[in-house]
């Protein structure tokens, strides 16, 4: 088993505290996410599990054996946790082939050299690496240098895969595949993946779970993709986890009135106590229209990405980002031009209280 569990685990780094309390439990298994802003601590718990730095409370637990516990006296070493671990800026030794970066930990391990050749061609190989044994570095795409790396990591066969923001030197296209490959080589070998990143794209396509931590180094909210997406547990993640809109709502007699000068608002009435409250919203849960039905708009910026239109649009005062497919506004002209008026009507709003305001749009 490579389950992780983390119990009120604290970390300074002299009179600034890093992680304060921290728990979490990740299970045997699961691809599991840890998302924040750079800063958060997110790394330095990576480290922690790892065995690069030591608490200074709490304890570290890997497959159910206490790897770090100041009060009991217990810090086991980073080789004797039985993980592997790949960091952003790939490590790889220079001056030695794929075959010999990827043989390096079995070497040290001092395992037999027929079956450190034959454990270093199955993790070539499983990397998409065959054929290049014999390479150095520099003759190598940078996701190439990527995929030593992992295979340096995967060789000694570990419990438990440690990433550390490790597709963030390559380019979209590379990120993008390698986060397919990560998560098949997860489901093909069933080890613990615990991954670190700020890119929330990466955390929503990779994790079973995730957990996202804010810049003081909380955890916010812990869940699947589809639950921290959908349904977050407060503004900071919801604005965290992609763009975001907040438009004020505050009660007026017996309605309610949307932006700054408060137009009236014509969605399905908040079910809260709140005076003043926020809409939060996506740009592709913004519906626009000519006339009709909506909340009277004006079109600030107009902006064609090819398969979008992006618009930033005025309500009342308030300024909110909207994504339309760049089909249904040619086909429904809907193609507006800066300082036009239209109508704007709005799906699966988030209500958060009038707080969340600070910020605006996104």
């Amino acid at each position: 088993m490579a389950n992780v569990t983390i119990e009120n685990v604290c970390k300074r780094f002299g009179a600034r505290t890093v992680l304060d309390g921290l728990s979490l439990a990740v299970d045997d298994g699961e691809c599991f996410t840890l998302l924040g802003p750079s800063g958060c601590g997110k790394s330095v718990l990576m480290r922690l599990i790892a065995g690069f730095e030591a608490p200074e409370s709490g304890t570290i637990a890997i497959g159910g054996r206490a790897v770090a516990d100041p009060a009991r006296g217990i810090l086991v070493p980073p080789d004797r946790r039985g993980l592997g671990m790949v960091f952003q800026d790939y490590a790889v030794w220079p001056h030695m082939t794929v075959a010999e970066n990827v043989a390096y930990p079995l070497k040290i391990a001092g395992t037999e050299a027929a079956a450190r050749a034959e454990a270093t061609r199955r993790a070539v190989a499983m990397v998409g690496l065959a054929g290049l044994e014999e390479r150095l570095p520099s003759q190598l795409s940078g996701g190439q240098q990527q995929r030593v790396a992992l295979a340096r990591a995967l060789v000694s066969e570990p419990r438990l895969l440690v990433l550390d923001e490790p597709l963030n030197n390559l380019d979209a296209n590379l990120r993008e595949e390698m986060r397919f490959e990560i998560k098949a080589l997860q489901r093909t070998l069933g080890i613990t993946v615990l991954y670190v990143t700020h890119d929330q794209e990466i955390a929503l396509g990779i994790a079973d779970r995730l957990a996202v931590m804010d810049g003081q180094g909380h955890l916010r909210q812990i869940g699947t993709p589809e639950e921290i997406y959908e349904r977050p547990a407060d503004a900071f993640v919801f604005r965290f986890m992609g763009i975001a809109n907040f438009l004020p709502v505050r009660r007026q007699g017996d309605g309610w009135v949307a932006g700054e000068a408060g137009v009236p608002w014509t969605g399905p009435p908040p079910q809260r106590p709140d005076a003043l409250l926020a809409a939060g919203f996506r740009p592709s849960d913004v519906t626009l229209a000519r006339e009709g039905v909506g909340m009277p708009a004006t079109v600030r910026r107009a902006s064609f990405l090819g398969a979008s239109v992006d618009y930033l649009i005025e309500i009342g005062g308030t300024l909110v980002r909207a994504a339309l497919p760049s089909h249904d506004c040619l086909s429904r002209g809907l193609l507006f031009a800066e300082g036009e008026a239209c109508r704007v009507a709005l799906d699966g709003v988030q209500w958060f209280a009038g707080g969340a305001l600070e910020g605006g749009a996104a």
